[in-house]
């Protein structure tokens, strides 16, 4: 659900006369919190990992990252209701709402700004974390079972490696694997594949992932033991 930022003028041009047409004036910050419901069930840790993954690549877009950095925490300041902490920051640093909503600001030089509805609000589809004997029930794959597979991996280290995988292997066991070649304990990853996060109970060979097809791990903790980037 990410959006594009781009930079885009205050005014925007009529196609009939070319004449400017204004955004509209400036609007305080609406008190309402969006209501949207996930394309899956989602975790908390899940949610939070969608998040930091917006917030880790928005400065990469254009726009200022000063802007950046004073709409997460205004967006963070939304969700805990201190909607006067909220405003504060929004006119400090000069940002325009011209629908009294962070879905879409503009700084004082014009850029535009627009934050996805699940920095700002958590979906009516939330589900209560798995617990750790659940990730405990699930069964170890017979030995050898399945085709051997190499997995294509991009951590948010920036890094690309490939992970010798199987088949019938679980996302937990990939996990596991990658602990063993990485030394990042499997409940510090997040594995993300076309925007979607993978569950732990998720086979492999179910996910049907293409051929060098990337799979985003997000990572809590450093690595420990870090291998040369593939190119």
């Amino acid at each position: 659900m990410a959006l594009c930022k781009i930079s885009v003028s205050v005014c925007q041009f009529a196609t009939s006369d070319h004449m400017p047409v204004a955004l509209g004036r400036n609007q305080p910050l609406k008190k309402e919190k969006p209501k949207w419901k996930s394309d899956y069930p989602m975790t908390d840790g899940q949610l939070r990992s969608k998040r930091d993954e917006f917030w880790d690549t928005a400065p990469a877009f254009e726009g200022r990252k000063e802007i950046w950095d004073a709409l997460k925490a205004a967006a963070h300041a939304f969700e805990s209701n201190d909607h006067e902490l909220a405003q504060a920051i929004i006119d400090g640093a000069n940002i325009t709402l011209p629908h009294g909503a962070l879905t879409e600001c503009y700084d004082e030089l014009g850029n535009r700004y627009q934050l996805p509805v699940y920095c700002l609000a958590p979906p009516i589809n939330m589900i209560e974390e798995k617990s750790d004997i659940e990730t405990l029930e699930i069964p170890e794959p017979p030995p050898n079972s399945g085709y051997e597979a190499q997995l294509r991996l991009r951590l948010s280290t920036g890094r690309d490696l490939r992970l010798a995988v199987r088949s019938t292997d679980t996302v937990y066991h990939m996990k596991r694997r990658l602990h063993a070649a990485e030394g990042v304990e499997p409940a510090s990853q997040r594995w993300f594949f076309s925007g979607r996060p993978l569950t732990d109970k998720m086979k492999l060979e179910e996910l049907k992932i293409p051929k060098d097809y990337v799979v985003q791990v997000i990572m809590s903790q450093p690595l420990q033991n870090p291998t040369p980037v593939e190119n």
